[in-house]
């Protein structure tokens, strides 16, 4: 039986959150439903839809909590002997290990939500700018010749291989294709992109 209210709304919203994000953890996406949530938590389905419009909108909050935490791991990459290219490298590494740790959370950032009339929020977006934010000063350091733009543009696009490449390797699709080794083809994909990165933009 659900207790009467004995928080403010402002807790009640952050244990709903934590409830949802327990059960991604343990569970993934498939398992996230208000009734489960707020059975964890002892209140009701209706007190849900008092703080949520939709089940959408609290996954897109328990998204942001997410970015925040993978935008920690990559900023937590030290710049080794004024090498901008091993840290990129090692970025690329900790973005996989993030990914193999907390795979259903990590599988939450890309899982589709219904869409918003008026898209995604202003705060959403300067999360994922955040996200990438490390990423984009290393290509600046490795080539100060590149326009902002343009290092926007590469990050990003090396980013979606990286990316590719752990979705790859954690649905066990790389190992169909004869690739044993993810950390280093990882490496290689990272490295030959970096090459050509670096030849276009000094040359």
């Amino acid at each position: 039986m659900a207790r009467r209210s004995e928080h403010t709304q402002a807790e009640i919203k952050a244990m709903m959150l934590n409830a949802a994000e327990s059960i991604v953890a343990k569970e993934g996406v498939q398992a996230l439903k208000v009734r489960k949530i707020t059975a964890d938590i002892g209140y009701t389905v209706g007190t849900f839809y008092m703080i949520y419009d939709s089940l959408s909108e609290l996954m897109l909050e328990l998204k942001g909590r997410i970015l925040d935490d993978l935008a920690a791991e990559l900023q937590a990459v030290k710049l080794a002997d004024d090498d901008p290219e091993q840290a990129i490298i090692a970025s690329a590494r900790r973005y996989l290990m993030f990914a193999n740790q907390h795979y259903h959370r990590w599988s939450l950032l890309f899982d589709p939500l219904q869409p918003d009339k008026d898209g995604l929020p202003d705060w959403y977006q300067q999360k994922v700018d955040v996200l990438f934010a490390n990423i984009e000063r290393l290509f600046q350091r490795m080539t100060p010749e590149a326009t902002e733009e343009q290092v926007k543009q590469g990050a990003r696009a090396l980013w979606s291989g990286v990316h590719g490449v752990c979705v790859l390797s954690l649905t066990g699709s790389l190992d169909a294709v004869g690739v044993n080794t993810i950390e280093h083809t990882l490496d290689l994909l990272v490295q030959d992109f970096l090459y050509g990165w670096r030849h276009r933009h000094q040359c």
